[in-house]
């Protein structure tokens, strides 16, 4: 009798242990779940604090450039459009010798004014929405020959899909930065533009032949971070290489958005 006492009670033992290492199971994996989960929501808040932050600086800076565009538009092009005006009446009056040297300021002043029309037209998101993206590549690259700064390449391949007006912004501000980086730094005399189009895809491949830079070396500029931060907004990769001597490239992947939802 006492043994089979001392074996239910082994047994009530074995049974309480078993529930209180069953509880304590449960309740690790509850703490985990629980704790995981407010991990995930910690990182998807800051997650989506930095891409509104990122946002809002973008939509300063666009609304600087903009503002810009159109002082250089309504002032600077006004006031080369009255100069102009005034060197053709002036025209009427001078001695025929020197018709030639003011032919020439004419035509200085007159592409000065074409310059800053252009120039503005690239700052402005409205004419950039209104033109799309590879018109204004077209345009900022045409802008760059005309003043004689390098020699441009567009190249197109693949069937083009519609690019939302906000990201085809950030795209172009991406490009736009990248040629500026080239014509102050690499004294390249020549960037290769290749927009290759698939159905999930566009890819997107710029190069140049200048001097290059060490890419483990050189600190990252704020140009380089800008680019970077909007290709995240995007959910585009981006990508820089750069040798020494050989040149730098950029690469950029922006997924087509109806193909997203397929």
């Amino acid at each position: 009798m006492l043994a089979r006492e001392e074996l239910l009670l082994i047994v009530y033992f074995i049974v309480v242990i078993l529930l209180l290492t069953t509880f304590g199971i449960v309740f690790f994996i509850t703490f985990q779940r629980r704790k995981n989960n407010l991990l995930k929501e910690k990182y998807e808040a800051e997650k989506r604090f930095e891409e509104e932050l990122t946002q809002s600086k973008l939509e300063i800076q666009e609304q600087t450039l903009k503002n810009v565009g159109w002082e250089l538009h309504d002032n600077i092009g006004q006031l080369l459009s009255v100069a102009n005006m005034q060197l053709n009446i002036l025209s009427r009056s001078i001695e025929e010798s020197s018709q030639r040297s003011l032919g020439e300021i004419k035509e200085i002043v007159a592409n000065s004014l074409l310059e800053v029309r252009s120039l503005s037209k690239s700052l402005n998101n409205e004419v950039i929405n209104y033109s799309g993206l590879e018109t204004s590549v077209k345009n900022e690259l045409a802008r760059f020959e005309r003043l004689n700064i390098i020699t441009p390449k567009f190249i197109i391949n693949g069937e083009s899909f519609e690019i939302p007006q906000k990201d085809a912004i950030i795209l172009f501000r991406i490009l736009q930065e990248f040629f500026s980086n080239v014509i102050k730094h690499s004294k390249a005399d020549k960037l290769e533009v290749n927009f290759e189009y698939t159905p999930s895809q566009l890819n997107i491949f710029v190069s140049d032949n200048g001097l290059g830079f060490d890419t483990l070396n050189i600190e990252k500029s704020s140009g380089l971070l800008n680019m970077e931060s909007r290709a995240t907004l995007i959910k585009s990769t981006f990508s820089l290489k750069s040798v020494e001597s050989e040149g730098t490239s950029l690469s950029l992947s922006y997924p087509n958005p109806s193909h997203l939802y397929e």
